[in-house]
């Protein structure tokens, strides 16, 4: 078995005065486009800070057939959107790689012939870490694959039919990159038992456009942002905000994001007779999203199944005190009552507790945010990451 390490997480002066410049080609289902410009942010945000450092990127987006056209959007590190053919829902997971690689053949090897790439980054294993394992094998290159989320294999994603399939591709998947990235050490534990070259770099925080601002004095504002799915915990959210009400009854929930649950979490806010002090906002831009989290007062979403949750790190970096659910990938940065709050899953007792007791006090909770805004600045900013991912793709072409 191939050791495990952690990347140190301290920034190191790489420059390319005094390394050569690696050509990185990125493979991604996950880009910003002009149909959802957020999509694969925390994948496009920290490329340029690579650029400085020495790395120039290549992005493919990819996605498959039956989907609706994505179109590029301008972007400090523009990408090619590519299509390929894939069987629609769960039965087309385990064989899209293999697709996805024989359709970007022909590009990809008149894109290594023209400017060498030197390695290959895939995000997720399937489809994309099955195809640059293909591309990789057939070029000599090494490649690195990113873990994102807490389901490595997408057993979750594919069901019980196909599970046991995409679980034996994508452990040949990890087995034959020269690293496996994982955003978080819950991420990493679920690889535990596979043969691979396993490593901690979370995603950073941009701190010059999330950064702390004086909170508005009234109402007292609770942002919560995430998809509207019943994992990202908007009804025990929901619950926690009407006891809240008890004992803050000025408060207001604003709530950033779309999905399915929308019209369930709507009617909800009516059977708890919460409607007029909740707001959904749908999908914000960036700049929007950054906006909210300086003004609001608390952040909080209960997810019960996250690898690490960006936005967990954006509040902090806006010194607000963040709830998160124990167990997950974030708890690894959060220490509860030091530089955030963690409460379990599916509690909306302890839930609105939490806010309560952050409410009570303005210094704790000035306290509690402060102490977030020190740990983000201290290893989780974008040029950490940055500085981390080049030091491994270095490593790795060595």
């Amino acid at each position: 078995m191939r050791a495990s390490v952690t990347i140190n997480s301290s920034p190191a002066i790489y420059s390319s005065n005094f390394a050569r410049t690696l050509r990185v080609l990125t493979l991604t289902p996950f880009y910003p486009s002009a149909q959802n410009p957020q999509e694969g942010g925390f994948i496009a945000e920290v490329l340029p800070f690579t650029e400085r450092l020495g790395i120039m990127n290549e992005v493919l987006a990819v996605q498959p057939l039956h989907r609706a056209r994505a179109r590029a959007v301008n972007s400090e590190i523009p990408c090619q959107w590519k299509r390929h053919f894939s069987v629609p829902g769960n039965i087309g997971l385990p064989t899209a790689g293999s697709l996805m690689a024989v359709r970007l053949n022909s590009h990809t090897r008149k894109l290594h012939r023209e400017r060498h790439i030197d390695l290959i980054h895939a995000h997720a294993a399937l489809p994309c870490g099955d195809a640059a394992a293909r591309l990789s094998h057939k070029w000599g290159v090494p490649f690195v694959v990113s873990v994102h989320g807490l389901d490595v294999y997408s057993e979750r994603q594919a069901g019980r039919a196909f599970g046991a399939w995409c679980r034996r591709i994508s452990e040949r998947v990890y087995r034959k990159a020269h690293a496996v990235i994982c955003i978080s050490e819950k991420v990493r534990e679920q690889l535990a038992d596979v043969p691979a070259n396993t490593m901690v770099i979370c995603n950073g925080v941009d701190p010059r456009l999330f950064f702390p601002a004086p909170e508005e004095a009234s109402p007292h504002t609770i942002l919560s942002v995430g998809n509207l799915i019943p994992t990202k915990g908007h009804v025990v959210l929901l619950r926690a905000f009407a006891d809240l009400l008890k004992f803050f009854p000025n408060c207001e929930l604003e709530i950033i994001g779309d999905g399915p649950e929308r019209r369930n979490l709507e009617r909800l806010t009516t059977d708890l007779k919460i409607r007029s002090q909740v707001r959904f906002l749908g999908k914000k831009s960036r700049d929007s999203v950054a906006m909210a989290m300086r003004r609001c007062t608390i952040f909080a979403l209960p997810s019960g199944y996250e690898g690490l949750g960006c936005v967990y790190l954006e509040a902090m970096a806006c010194a607000k005190p963040a709830i998160a659910c124990e167990g997950q990938g974030i708890q690894g940065i959060i220490e509860h009552g030091v530089n955030g709050l963690l409460v379990p899953a599916e509690a909306h007792e302890q839930l609105s507790n939490a806010l309560q007791m952050l409410l009570h006090s303005d210094d704790f909770r000035h306290r509690i945010g402060n102490a977030a805004r020190a740990t983000v600045l201290h290893r989780h900013t974008i040029e950490h990451q940055a500085e981390q991912l080049a030091r491994l793709y270095r490593e790795c072409v060595s």
